[in-house]
């Protein structure tokens, strides 16, 4: 009634049967664990998870380190204008400039005294805690107050 598959003889031994029979049973069990596997939805979207999970922490890492660079060559940029800005500087300007931070750090330090005497204590307590903080943060704040200054003179001097 059934024909054996075209591609395979027919068993010439009860031996080759058995075989034929063994080889065909493993290739179903295979056949029925893939398909099973197709149709377990949950496994193939935690395997799809897992999969979008690691390509977008690789990407993640390869966008941090761009942008580390690009913050490297931005830093070198804004420092290398800055000192050009101040190469160009008239002596002065530069002597004013001197004297205006002079007569701000004078003013400053008799506001901090006034501060001192008419600030209540808790308030002192929570600016106390923002100078350390500003001060333990400098390099970035320098750098940020920096680059703000140099962005302004470029484009004021672009647009005149």
């Amino acid at each position: 009634m059934t024909q054996p598959p075209h591609d395979e003889p027919t068993a010439t031994s009860p031996e080759e049967l058995r075989e034929q029979v063994e080889r065909t049973r493993s290739e179903l069990g295979e056949t029925v664990e893939a398909l099973a596997a197709k149709t377990d939805v949950k496994a193939r979207a935690q395997e799809k998870a897992a999969e979008v999970k690691e390509q977008a922490a690789a990407k993640a890492g390869e966008l941090k380190e761009q942008a580390a660079l690009k913050a490297g060559e931005l830093k070198a940029k804004a420092a290398d204008l800055a000192h050009q800005a101040q190469d160009r500087l008239p002596d002065p300007v530069k002597d004013s400039a001197a004297q205006a931070a002079e007569q701000a750090r004078a003013k400053a330090a008799q506001a901090g005294r006034l501060w001192e005497e008419k600030a209540p204590e808790p308030v002192r307590q929570k600016t106390a805690q923002g100078a350390q903080l500003a001060r333990s943060n400098g390099k970035v704040l320098l750098t940020a107050a920096g680059v703000a200054a140099v962005t302004w003179w470029v484009c004021r001097r672009s647009k005149g």
